[in-house]
């Protein structure tokens, strides 16, 4: 299976940033000890393009974001300080998912080791994200010819409202996200199908949630590929996530998405999300889990042709 990994995935923040950006380095590290990738199935993603980016961006936040011009009300709402290494790793990101997503259809899924980055909207960054990766993935691949109907299953902890904000008024592009009702974003803007969960919910109520989204995205869409946020913040130990989600709901989840994608013959994309666990291992954990899972997938699924 194909996985997209760069260096800059972890790049260097300030000493105490709350962002756990070790976890990149270490979820590839155990993959390949582990060895559920071998190294000749990671490769390194190119960096996207401004044309590409222009995709989903407006082109002024392009040029403000490249030429580091952001100003410190824009770069506090990122998350992130400035720097050229944040700029290269935001467009190496997308790069992976643009990649990732040629890989999956061709080879029926296939994982971009960072991503996710759901808060990025048109014209401004947030909440860690840079560039929107999967809305630039998706157009790229429209405006190629090589798919016409997307769907995306958003189960990181916070709403995608970077994505939900982008595809508004696309028909051809459905957003799904299940996320805590009172969780960041504070302001949430309608993607197609919104299931905000309370506080405190626990494994059963969080799959018949996913089982749910899931089924609207595949069944009542039929979208020729799906991308799959598999955050690992809805784990009950997560700081940021409000949810009580165990590991092994986790791993159930990831497993119903990709039993979903298996039995429709579509596509999967998967791209980590968040994950800011009390104990960093237990996100890296979460993250392994889904990957293992992806790379069972594959062995098993017939090679297409794209």
């Amino acid at each position: 299976m194909r996985a997209f990994y760069h260096d800059l995935f972890t790049f260097p923040l300030p000493e105490k940033h709350r962002f756990p950006i070790e976890k990149y380095r270490l979820v590839r590290e155990r993959l390949l000890a582990e060895g559920i990738l071998a190294p000749g199935d990671l490769h390194i993603p190119p960096a996207a393009t401004d044309a590409q980016l222009t995709l989903a961006h407006t082109p002024e936040y392009i040029r403000k974001v490249t030429a580091g011009t952001l100003t410190p009300k824009e770069i506090r709402r990122i998350g992130f300080p400035w720097s050229p290494q944040l700029v290269e790793r935001s467009r190496r990101s997308v790069g992976s998912s643009i990649a990732a997503g040629y890989a999956a259809l061709s080879e029926g899924v296939a994982v971009n080791l960072a991503g996710g980055t759901h808060h990025a909207h048109a014209d401004f960054g947030s909440g860690y994200c840079v560039f929107n990766d999967v809305a630039v993935a998706i157009r790229v691949l429209q405006g190629e010819g090589h798919i016409r109907r997307a769907a995306v299953v958003d189960c990181d902890v916070h709403q995608g409202d970077g994505t939900a904000a982008i595809f508004a008024a696309d028909p051809t592009v459905f957003t799904f996200s299940v996320h805590g009702a009172k969780n960041f974003p504070f302001n949430k803007p309608p993607g197609s199908l919104d299931i905000p969960l309370p506080d405190g919910t626990g494994d059963d109520e969080y799959l018949r949630a996913v089982e749910r989204g899931t089924h609207a995205a595949l069944n009542g869409f039929a979208p020729d590929v799906v991308f799959y946020l598999a955050g690992a913040d809805p784990f009950e130990g997560d700081t940021l996530g409000r949810l009580s989600v165990s590991k092994r709901g986790l791993e159930e989840r990831d497993r119903l998405v990709l039993a979903a994608c298996q039995r429709a013959g579509v596509p999967l994309v998967v791209v980590m999300g968040g994950g800011y666990a009390r104990q960093v291992q237990d996100t890296v954990d979460i993250h392994v889990t889904t990957v293992r899972l992806c790379a069972v997938w594959h062995n098993e699924t017939p090679r297409r042709e794209r």
